[in-house]
């Protein structure tokens, strides 16, 4: 038995309509002043106007920021801490995908008033300290788990992500609220599902901080992902699959919170800060050839998860148990639909040297991996998925 801490959020609601009485969440808090955090697409589409319109209501001021983009930058983050500053925030929500629920986190922390820390020294692993305003994180997508992760990763420079992880990030509550992703389309759906799942398996394979806890929910997360990520590419307005994968992500975050995710992420990243592509797609890219590298150390582990997506029991060989596992998530991802060569999204082949090289750079991911990681290694990958 490993010694291990494990940390997570202090409530948790899981149901269909619960963001439009987002009121009784905050009244907790005695929050007269919220300030809500979204991007342009949620905007758009108002998804966050019922939750508004409930706060409103029931008297509380509530300031909108909707100029977050994906992979953010410290302008936006900065931006937005200015204007919670101004307007005097008691309370913030993270309301949409990652992007927006990561800056929320450190809107949280910078905007309180008794915070003099500069956003420059906040990277890395356990840099900040002090307190923070109350935070509630409502996710529109089913992926990336920020809404119970103590992790912010913002663009620092023209290309390059950086972290800025501590148990204060962590919220205080989120809300799983699946009639908010029933508008994503598939391929967003299916990106963001594969993220998911990739949380989960980095998370059970974690080398430093793997535990019972962080396995119990990775393997969970993966049993409701793999049961429903069919049903909603196939028909998103099914409401019961989009809260089982609202769920499985939500228990994947929980489980990469404690069990750092690694080498699928640290490939992953550079191809977002360079080329803008999704982050989910960007997990989904590597993902076949980084099990298969890793598979030199991590069969065993693989051929634990392999039951849940084969729907067979295991059989007398890890190999093959290992093959198998790795073969299932290659046709799920031939049958999402999704691109399966970095060609296929724009990225030139020169390119590649400079993608391992950037690669190298996360190391606060790359420590987690079970098998070692060389530049000449991750040059490898990115060749084989070319």
């Amino acid at each position: 038995m490993p010694n291990f801490e494990f940390n997570t959020i202090r409530q948790l609601i899981v149901e269909p309509g619960a963001a439009s009485r987002l009121h009784e969440v905050v009244r907790k808090f005695s929050a007269e002043r919220i300030f809500l955090i979204t991007d342009p697409g949620v905007s758009n589409l108002r998804l966050m106007e019922p939750s508004i319109e409930d706060l409103e209501s029931h008297g509380v001021k509530v300031e909108m920021f909707d100029g977050v983009v994906a992979d953010p930058p410290e302008t936006i983050v900065l931006d937005s801490i200015v204007r919670a500053r101004r307007m005097r925030a008691e309370l913030v929500v993270g309301f949409g995908g990652g992007s927006s629920m990561d800056v929320a986190k450190l809107v949280a922390f910078f905007a309180h008033p008794h915070c003099s820390q500069p956003l420059q020294e906040a990277y890395g692993v356990g840099k900040i300290e002090g307190e923070r305003l109350p935070l509630v994180q409502v996710p529109t997508t089913a992926g990336t788990g920020s809404e119970v992760t103590p992790i912010s990763i913002v663009t620092t420079g023209e290309t390059t992500k950086s972290g800025i992880v501590s148990p204060i990030l962590l919220p205080d509550v989120a809300v799983l609220d699946a009639a908010l992703t029933v508008g994503l389309p598939r391929n967003m759906t299916t990106a963001t599902g594969i993220d998911a799942m990739v949380h989960a398996i980095e998370a059970y394979t974690s080398k430093i901080r793997k535990n019972p806890m962080s396995d119990m929910l990775a393997k969970e997360a993966l049993r409701l992902l793999v049961a429903y990520i069919d049903r909603v590419m196939n028909n998103g307005h099914d409401l019961e699959a989009r809260q089982g994968m609202l769920l499985g992500s939500c228990l994947a975050g929980q489980a990469f919170a404690n069990a750092p995710v690694a080498a699928v992420h640290a490939l992953a990243y550079p191809l977002g800060g360079h080329y803008h592509i999704p982050h989910g797609l960007s997990n989904s890219l590597v993902l076949p050839t980084v099990l298969r590298f890793n598979a030199v150390e991590a069969a065993g582990l693989y051929a634990e998860l392999a039951p849940i997506f084969t729907r067979e029991p295991r059989s007398s060989s890890c190999v093959d148990d290992c093959k198998r596992f790795i073969e299932s998530i290659e046709a799920l991802l031939k049958r999402s639909g999704l691109p399966l060569r970095l060609r296929d999204v724009g990225v030139p082949e020169f390119a590649l040297s400079a993608l391992a090289a950037d690669a190298m750079q996360q190391r606060r991911l790359l420590v987690n991996n079970p098998r070692d990681v060389t530049e000449q290694d991750a040059l490898e990958i990115y060749e084989s998925v070319y």
